[in-house]
Parts: structure tokens; sequence; C-alpha cells
């Protein structure tokens, strides 16, 4: 099978992930539950996790606290920033990790920028929409189509109105920097399991404000007073942590930082132009621009669904349909009929571009 589908969750792990996470099943124990030695191995493989995570985003390791995915993440920071009747921006390239926790909540949401590929038309969009807002929330890039917002031009809108923000991290962590400390975002949310390599199950908000805790329980210290503890990482790690997760997690990031974000993304982006290049020359509509990461998205003459069945009968693993944001097929004029999505990993490269590009050729006839 050759994989294209790691905009879902990555693939083709690094070996040392699972080798990892089974000696953390034989050998560690639970963190801050005690002095032996096993309590102590987990506390060491998950603090030693909190470092690997703050080299990589640029902040203090107390910053980093775990999560079971970056949905987790966005809810706690959504929920920390948002009441009900807040007035609330985003972008129109949000995921349903955003738009249904803002829905819920019965925050007032202003939707800004909805072209493509424009990041002057997004930021001047959010120029307009931020007075006034009590919070922003924007992705980093697209999970449909791989459109790169300028978060860091839209950070400094908010800071420059006062407007504190959330950064989904979901198709850029482990891709493209996302530097905490620089963009001096409130939050940024990342999943464990896509770009930084780990296992499903993982995920990490990082924290520049204290967050409104979602779960509340044991956290190992100031057992004697009936709130949660008021600083990081512990206030949102109630209960017991996944250390053999974190384990995983851990030789994902090192991985990750052991290729370096500019391989990946070169390898990422290389692969992405020459599908997209492949597809328009077929005559397939695709949607793709000069702001874009590894994700490509197309529509096929029939059925995405079905044209992404026979994909898979040849051995080649993509998405098809809204992919959890139908905000953004909304914007993109989609909505309808969806897409079918190719989104590329660490490892892309052009031989995979090409291979899809031959499967897409006998899928047209099937």
């Amino acid at each position: 099978m050759i994989y294209l589908d790691h905009g879902a969750t990555s693939m083709g792990k690094p070996p040392q992930v699972g080798h990892a996470m089974v000696r953390a099943l034989q050998v560690c124990g639970n963190p801050g539950r005690g002095g032996h030695a096993a309590a102590m191995a987990g506390a060491e493989v998950v603090y030693s996790c909190r470092e690997e995570a703050a080299k990589l985003f640029a902040c203090r390791p107390e910053q980093v606290a775990f999560t079971a995915s970056c949905t987790l993440g966005l809810n706690i920071a959504i929920r920390t920033l948002v009441r009900p009747g807040s007035r609330v921006v985003i972008s129109g390239f949000e995921h349903n990790a955003v738009v249904r926790p803002l829905h819920a909540l019965g925050a007032q949401v202003v939707v800004a920028g909805r072209r493509l590929f424009d990041s002057d038309d997004l930021v001047a969009a959010f120029e307009k929409a931020l007075p006034g807002a009590d919070a922003a929330i924007f992705t980093h890039v697209s999970n449909v189509f791989g459109f790169i917002l300028p978060v860091e031009r839209l950070g400094e809108l908010c800071h420059s109105h006062g407007v504190p923000f959330v950064v989904d991290g979901a198709q850029s962590a482990g891709m493209l920097p996302l530097e905490l400390e620089s963009l001096e975002a409130d939050f940024i949310a990342a999943p464990g399991h896509k770009g930084l390599l780990g296992p499903q199950g993982t995920g990490i908000l990082l924290c520049n404000r204290l967050p409104q805790p979602l779960l509340y329980g044991g956290t190992g210290t100031d057992s004697r007073s009936r709130e949660m503890p008021q600083f990081l990482p512990e206030r949102l790690e109630a209960g017991t942590v996944n250390v053999p997760g974190i384990a995983g997690l851990r030789e994902g990031i090192r991985e990750v930082r052991r290729l370096g974000l500019a391989t990946i993304a070169k390898r990422q982006q290389k692969a992405a132009r020459l599908c997209a290049q492949g597809l328009q020359e077929m005559g397939v509509q695709v949607f793709a621009g000069r702001e874009q990461g590894g994700t490509v998205s197309f529509l096929p003459s029939g059925d995405c669904e079905d044209f992404a069945q026979r994909l898979a009968q040849q051995g080649i693993a993509v998405r098809a349909g809204l992919h959890c944001a139908p905000l953004a097929h909304e914007s993109a004029g989609t909505l309808e009929r969806g897409t079918v999505r190719v989104s590329f990993g660490h490892d892309a490269a052009p031989w995979q571009a090409e291979a899809l590009l031959r499967a897409v050729k006998v899928a047209e006839v099937m």
C-alpha cells in the first residue's frame, strides 16, 4: 500500500516509537505516585518528552500539557477563552474541532477570509473583524486543501487589537515551524499521531496562560486541596497520563527533530507540487496554490468516495468526503461533493506522486 493519508494519521512510524511504548509498559509505573524505581521511570519518560516538545515548539517544558488528542486541546483552549455569547473570529477553513465547541458554547462566530491560497485577503478580513472580538481561532494549515495560513501576521493583528488567540496546529506540527515563544499565542494545540509521528491517543496543548481544566481529579500534587493546581502542567493532567503513548511520542518528536522541519516540508511540498501539476495536465480540477503544504485536494469526474475506493483497489490510500471540515468546503464551493484528498507525510517522495497519478488515470476509466 502507498499511504497518502497522513492528514488523518501518519503511518510508517519510526520503529523506535513502538519499541519505546513496549518498554514503558514493562518498566514504567505511575508518574508522581511514588518514589520507587517504576514511578520514577514513568516520571522520567513524561518529563523528557516535555523537554523534547519544548525544544521543537520553543517554549518551557512546563508549558507542555499532554492531552488525548488535538481536539481535546482545542476544547480546553476554547472553553478557557470563550463564554456563551462571546464574539469569536475564525478563518473560513476551520475543522469541526473548532466549529462544534464554539456552537456548543453559543458563541457569536464571525467567519473571516474565505478565499483559498490568498493570505492578503485573509489578513484584511481579520483586520476588519477583530475589533471588539473576545477571541480568535485559526488553523495553521487547512486539513482539506493544504493552504498555509499566515499565522504570524494573524497573531500580530490579534496582539494589536488585544484579542487572545488559539492556533490549531493539527496539520503543521512536525512539518512547519510553530513556536509558542515567537508567536505569543495563548494556546497552540497539536496532535501526537500526525506530523509528530507518535501514536494515536496522544496530543499536546502549549499554554501561554493558565487554562480552565475540563477534567478534575488526582494529579499527585497538592492533594489536600479540592481545587485543581494553579500551575502547569498538572492543572490539565488529572488522572494517570498515557505513559506508553507519551514514550512513543517522545521518540516521534526526536525523529522529527533529527530529520529537521525544513527537510520534511521540502519533501512534502515537492511531492504535492508534482501531484497537483500532474492532475492539472490530466484536466482534473485541482485545488492548489503558492501557499500550500503537503496536502492536495481534487475533484474527479465521478463520486469522490467511489473514486477513492478505486484508488484503494490499486493500493493507494487517500481520503474522500468532507474531512470533518464542512466550513472549509463551503468556502471553496465543494460542500456538495467534497473532495479527494492526498496528504503526504514525513517520507514524501516523487515516486509516491507518480504512483498516484498512474492510479488516477486507471481509476478514471474503471
